[in-house]
């Protein structure tokens, strides 16, 4: 029986670790590891078949040193205030790392949107804004996108809070369409900047793209973007899968076809010419780099031992465990932590607040090159402290972040 991982215990282990090798002692260490606030609130909807049906839904601050709170919203049936809490915290880290201004949020509702309808989901959005409204606002906390939800959830909820304060307030919510004050480049932002890590990476390691194989579990959103990317690099990819199963061909998948297959069937499952595998098979597969860019709790202590990758990019958020992460480490497996490679997506929804403040909006190729930017310069850090400190690329990671929510604490007054 596969050991159940609580994800808020997870971040606060990686928390521990990287204060330790700072020497930063237990005080920093007591602020830190559990959020500032969180709220739990009941969202009555009427459904199509005129029954009120009451969701669960969640939102947590951890903290707000460096700035607002900012963070997803999930619509999910496994949804709980630890993964809840969990997220936010990577929040902060992630913000952190790349060096944008914004402490951790993140939030969440438990409901299955796959067996909703469109108008269910909309009455679902906007009263969860109505029941978060007080909790978040453009200076306070600025939500976005997570798993299952979309821009067009995104412009509900921005639609609602604006209507409970009586004037456009786009600034409350990221991740909108881009007709409905969102950002160009937002869609591709997080598989954009995995791409950039990923470049970055193979620059360091002095590996050829070209000679490479990768395998991506989870292909949706973020997966397929990044599969594309993989392509263009040259990089073969083999494997990839999402949650009805995965698909392997040794000699390489075309992103366009598994795209094509998800559209048309709802799984990648099935596309001609390849071999049916599940997601436990394809942990396994002897390959190269290997991106989860699904759910978290995914690399564990179980199927560490059998991954067969060299280089492990997160593309999803806590998808390795702690456990995990130090049996890869004595294998000698890189891994490239959630809070730098899945960074872009933040990144880009910062640059679209600051727009939506600015009332002027930037072409793509602006956003693309300030993403690519900070991006670089985030991994450089990041390489530098890992080598410095002779620790794995996350506890780097986590260190480049605390040291400056830490520093922030020291000159806002704290101790």
């Amino acid at each position: 029986m596969v050991e159940k991982v609580d994800p808020f215990e997870s971040a606060q282990k990686q928390l521990k670790k990287a204060i330790n090798v700072l020497k930063m002692g237990d005080d920093v260490y007591e602020v830190l590891k559990n959020v500032a606030e969180y709220l739990e609130v009941s969202i009555p909807v009427r459904m199509d078949n005129g029954k009120i049906r009451v969701f669960k839904g969640y939102r947590a601050h951890h903290n707000n040193m460096r700035g607002p709170y900012k963070g997803g919203i999930r619509f999910h049936p496994d949804v709980n205030i630890s993964e809840v809490k969990a997220l936010a915290s990577w929040m902060t880290w992630k913000c952190s790392v790349v060096g944008i201004p914004y402490g951790g949020a993140k939030g969440g509702v438990v409901c299955n949107p796959k067996e909703m309808s469109e108008g269910e989901l909309e009455r679902l959005s906007r009263g969860y804004i109505r029941a978060v409204g007080d909790f978040i606002g453009p200076k306070k906390d600025i939500p976005a996108p997570d798993v299952y939800t979309t821009p067009k959830i995104m412009a509900w909820m921005m639609d609602e809070f604006s209507k409970r304060k009586g004037y456009n307030a786009p600034g409350v919510i990221t991740g909108k369409p881009v007709d409905a004050f969102g950002s160009e480049g937002r869609d591709e932002a997080t598989g954009l900047g995995l791409y950039v890590i990923t470049r970055e990476l193979l620059k360091h390691l002095k590996l050829d793209p070209k000679k490479m194989t990768a395998v991506i579990q989870g292909y949706g959103n973020l997966g397929h973007v990044v599969a594309d990317r993989y392509d263009k690099m040259g990089i073969r990819v083999i494997a990839a899968s999402d949650s009805k199963g995965g698909i392997y061909n040794p000699d390489g998948l075309r992103p366009a076809d598994i795209m094509t297959q998800k559209d048309k069937t709802g799984s990648v499952v099935g596309l001609r010419g390849t071999k049916q595998i599940t997601n436990d098979e394809l942990f396994s597969l002897k390959c190269d780099i290997l991106t989860p860019c699904a759910l978290e709790n995914v690399i564990t202590k179980e199927n560490a031992p059998k991954i067969q990758a060299k280089l492990i990019i997160e593309g999803a958020n806590g998808p390795t465990t702690p456990e995990a992460d130090e049996i890869l480490f004595k294998r000698g497996v890189t891994l490239v932590p959630d809070i730098l490679a899945n960074a872009g997506g933040v990144t880009v929804s910062y640059f679209e607040w600051v727009q939506n403040n600015m009332n002027y909006y930037w072409p793509k190729e602006e956003v693309n090159e300030k993403l690519d930017r900070i991006m670089t310069k985030a991994f450089r850090g990041v390489a530098e402290i890992m080598g410095k400190y002779k620790v794995d690329m996350r506890t780097a990671a986590y260190m480049q972040s605390v040291k400056r929510v830490a520093e922030a604490m020291k000159l806002r007054g704290f101790g």
